[in-house]
This record gives structure tokens, C-alpha cells and sequence, in this order.
């Protein structure tokens, strides 16, 4: 009897391979940035309809800041323009938008566009897509400790009886469950201070596509790949 097609429940990926997209095709930087946005929002589509129910992905890191100024203005206003498309498709498409990190450094503008994209969304049911800005996970990490010691301080609580499940409570991804497969495009083989707590338990596929050039038979071969391994949690095998 054929064994039934696994779908992972939670897919993050890490977009990589923009600039490198440009670079082969004598454009400029920013140009596969614009390309890898358009290549987002099909694989939302894609992985939505091959049963996926979360997605997230890394837009832009607290390390991506050092990129050359002109490099992240330009993405900064690209990802504005994306996040004002994110809204009108999160209603199209019935897709609930949550973005993780820390978004004060964010310009005004992009902070309160955040804030009506989650809360227009956040009852919708179709895909959950979570959009990492300014995000790193060592930062989410002290961030949550931080809210933890202010609650339990606040509450007469201790840190030291702190449960695995409670301090995840305290992190950007509250409520999210743990991706079960990573995809990295580009051939590079590193997590990037990307979802360090939550990935501890996920399969790990890396391609040397470029994210701009990341299509559905691409998104098949990752879940294809996610079908052949053998998943087990302290020797117990996933059901």
C-alpha cells in the first residue's frame, strides 16, 4: 500500500540569493529584491494550496542593517509597498499576517502598517503568514526573557520554575507551532539567527536556487524531501 503524502504543518524559509539573482542578470541589487517579493507572494498561494497552514518567512534581519545605506532604504521602501499589497491579498485570500521582530526601529510609517495589516487580519483563517522584520533570534530570545522576569516580577513569581511551554508564550511566534521543515535557497547551509528556539526540532532542506527562481516543483522537492525522513522526538516516531 502507497504510504499517504506527509504536508508539514509550518514551513519557514530563509530568502536567499536576491542580490546574486541581480548580479547574473547585470541588474541592480534592489532589482531581485523586487523579484523575490513577487516570488513570496506566489509561494503563499503554493503553499497554501498544497495543505500548508503556516508560513514564515525572513524578510529582513537586525543584521541586515549594516548593508549599505542605500541598499536598505531601498528595502525599507519595498517592503512599505509590500506590506500595503500584503493587506488588499490578506483579505483577497483570507490570510492572517502576523510579523515577528522587534519593529521599533522600523520607520513610523511601517510600524503602523503593521499594526492594521495584524489587526485587519487576525481573524482570518486561510494561511497564517508570519513576516520576520528586524528580526534575529538571539534578540527574540532576550526580548522574551525580559517580558518573562517583568511578568513573574510583577506577578511574585520565580524565573527558576519557568516551564519550556510558559517561556514560549513570552517569544514573537506566542501561539505559532514550530515550523517542521526549513528551506534555504542559494546553497547557503547556516540558520542566520533565524527562529533559534523553534527550530530545534525541524528538518532542515537547503537548495542551491535562488529564491527569486524558487517555483512550486521546487516547493516539491522540499516537501518530497520532508517525506523521506524519518521524524522522531526523543526516539518516539511522529505519527
Amino acid at each position: 500500500m502507497e504510504q499517504e503524502r506527509k504536508i508539514p504543518k509550518h514551513i519557514a524559509i530563509i530568502l536567499d540569493g536576491n542580490g546574486r539573482w541581480a548580479k547574473k542578470r547585470g541588474l541592480p541589487r534592489n532589482a531581485g529584491h523586487v523579484q523575490g517579493s513577487r516570488t513570496v507572494e506566489k509561494m503563499c498561494k503554493e503553499v497554501y494550496n498544497a495543505g500548508v497552514d503556516y508560513l514564515t518567512v525572513y524578510a529582513f534581519s537586525t543584521e541586515n542593517w549594516s548593508r549599505p545605506q542605500s541598499e536598505v532604504d531601498a528595502i525599507m521602501k519595498l517592503l512599505s509597498s509590500y506590506l500595503k499589497d500584503c493587506l488588499k491579498r490578506s483579505k483577497k485570500n483570507n490570510m492572517s499576517v502576523k510579523v515577528l521582530g522587534d519593529i521599533s526601529r522600523l520607520p513610523t510609517e511601517m510600524q503602523e502598517q503593521i499594526k492594521e495589516l495584524e489587526e485587519v487580519s487576525k481573524d482570518f483563517d486561510g494561511l497564517h503568514f508570519q513576516v520576520a522584520l528586524n528580526y534575529g533570534g538571539r534578540d527574540e530570545i532576550i526580548r522574551g526573557m525580559h517580558r518573562a522576569a517583568l511578568d513573574r516580577k510583577e506577578k511574585g513569581l520565580s524565573m527558576e520554575d519557568i516551564t519550556e511551554e510558559e517561556f514560549s508564550s513570552y517569544l514573537d511566534t506566542k501561539d505559532i507551532p514550530d515550523p517542521d521543515l526549513l528551506i534555504r535557497t542559494s546553497g547557503e547551509q547556516r540558520l542566520s539567527n533565524y527562529l533559534l528556539w523553534q527550530l530545534a526540532y525541524a528538518e532542515f532542506y537547503f537548495t542551491d536556487t535562488l529564491w527569486p527562481d524558487f517555483d512550486k516543483k521546487e516547493l516539491e522537492k522540499a516537501i518530497d524531501f520532508y517525506n523521506g525522513r524519518d521524524r522522531r522526538f526523543g526516539g518516539i516516531k511522529e505519527s
